[in-house]
């Protein structure tokens, strides 16, 4: 017996302006979030993405193809009541950050991992006024307070909607310097994103790719970079 599907039941999809920011209203009336709050969002352009997805959907409603729609619900709905949780969630990843962990062999991989991740160290110095520690091996080693507590103080300055996008960008490639850097554009997120692959990618040279792992580093590729064109939406007028 196949499972119940929500089709298609509205014509045109249309970005309004509202007090408080646009929302997108179905034939006329205004979306709502799973637990019915008003669909309100800062910017004209996250509308818009919000918009299409639901202009580009067929017969049948297919979630899965509307990041935009559930980023601003997640927004609205979960992070804007719990943004101190999400903030202190997010910035644990910064006390055993993917850049910061070597490997210990072969030479081939640790010279990779320097010419990807020593420009993220480099960064993340010039901008917090002190150096991330980096280590070899796996085993957990911490972070200065004082950094840790400069890195809390960034990610605590962004609003529900950009958080909510920024929690993405760090789950997805577990690292919060990756996903610093990426909202200060240090390179493309495309880019950062390799970044973020380079012990995954050195395997796959090795011993060849395996397809379901393939398939989800696919998945949590386009959750990133839908996270960033989300946040770069929420930065235009």
């Amino acid at each position: 017996m196949s499972g119940w599907v929500k089709k298609r039941f509205w014509t045109d999809a249309n970005v309004v302006s509202a007090d408080d920011g646009f929302t997108v209203t179905l034939d006329g009336r205004s979306l709502k979030t799973p637990a019915k709050a008003p669909l309100l969002v800062p910017t004209h352009a996250i509308a818009d993405m919000i918009a299409n997805e639901w202009r580009a959907q067929g017969d049948v409603i297919k979630p899965e193809t509307m990041p935009a729609t559930r980023a601003a619900n997640a927004a609205i709905d979960k992070v804007r009541g719990q943004k101190a949780e999400v903030s202190e969630i997010i910035t644990a990843y910064g006390d055993s950050d993917l850049v910061c962990y070597r490997a210990e062999a072969p030479k081939e991989l640790l010279d990779r991992e320097a010419q990807v991740w020593d420009p993220l160290i480099d960064w993340a110095a010039h901008r917090y006024g002190m150096r991330p520690l980096t280590y070899t091996g796996v085993m957990h080693a911490p972070q200065p307070a004082a950094l840790l507590s400069s890195l809390r103080a960034d990610v605590d300055r962004l609003n529900a909607f950009e958080l909510t996008a920024f929690h993405d960008l760090v789950s997805m490639s577990g690292s919060l310097i990756i996903g610093l850097a990426t909202l200060d554009q240090f390179a493309t997120p495309q880019d950062l994103w390799a970044a973020s692959r380079v012990d995954e990618d050195w395997q796959i040279e090795q011993w060849g790719a395996d397809e379901e792992a393939s398939a989800l580093a696919a998945g949590r590729e386009k959750a990133f970079l839908d996270a960033a064109q989300f946040y770069f939406a929420l930065q235009s007028a």
